[in-house]
């Protein structure tokens, strides 16, 4: 990468970085796919879809499954994931605190849709910490690994792209902000993260960092600005 900035902006993603929602995620998709006739074990929905749009997974369930993923579909899965969030969701340990110190401007960049993003964040209290500046795939054409919704959440918060910091936990979210031109340091301290599968997918893919205590990202900030030696 030439003409790297100093960082101005950290742009988080949500799922599996901000809140401990993966688990959840994963485990109401393949219990509704189970229902609509789709046998697949959370391992496998999270190598295929972790990171990605609802438009990316309805793709893909449409072409390699056969899945016509319509309005039941969405509502059945819809109502049990906003369930489970409401009793079990948790924030990523250490976040509120990374947040509340963290020393230049954050934005979210997800793939989930805006309502989802909005009631995660408030189910953990982070919302406030965070809005007004959350950013949905759902406002870009193409969803991670594609670079759009990072760019887009680089010109909303005027912020040079090369001077933008992604965490993201997902291969989909590292290569998106890859291509975005974008330092990224990859989370892998949600729950979902800690096998040697995921690990070893984040590290192929060679990230700026890889890290799984949220509270050293001030650390790693810190020295991409010059500020700690």
């Amino acid at each position: 990468m030439t003409d790297v900035l100093a960082p101005e902006l950290v742009i988080f993603d949500c799922d599996g970085v901000l809140v401990d929602s993966e688990p959840l995620s994963i485990d109401v998709l393949v219990r509704v796919l189970r229902t609509a006739g789709v046998t697949m074990d959370a391992e496998e929905a999270i190598e295929r879809f972790l990171g990605k749009s609802l438009k990316t997974m309805s793709d893909i369930l449409h072409e390699d499954y056969g899945l016509q993923v319509d309005d039941r579909f969405l509502e059945a899965m819809r109502h049990d994931l906003y369930h489970r969030f409401e009793t079990e969701l948790q924030p990523v340990a250490g976040i509120a605190e990374t947040l509340d110190r963290l020393p230049i401007a954050r934005c979210v960049a997800s793939s989930s849709q805006m309502e989802r993003i909005r009631l995660s964040l408030t189910i953990t209290g982070l919302i406030g910490k965070l809005e007004p500046h959350l950013f949905s795939a759902t406002m870009v054409r193409n969803g991670k690994p594609a670079p759009d919704l990072f760019l887009h959440a680089a010109q909303e918060m005027g912020t040079p792209p090369s001077a933008c910091i992604v965490i993201e936990d997902s291969p989909a979210g590292i290569q998106a902000a890859k291509a975005a031109g974008m330092r990224v340091f990859a989370f892998a301290g949600a729950s979902h993260a800690r096998t040697q599968r995921h690990l070893a997918a984040l590290t192929a893919l060679e990230p700026d960092a890889l890290f799984d205590d949220m509270r050293e990202l001030l650390h790693l900030v810190a020295r991409e600005r010059g500020s700690e030696h």
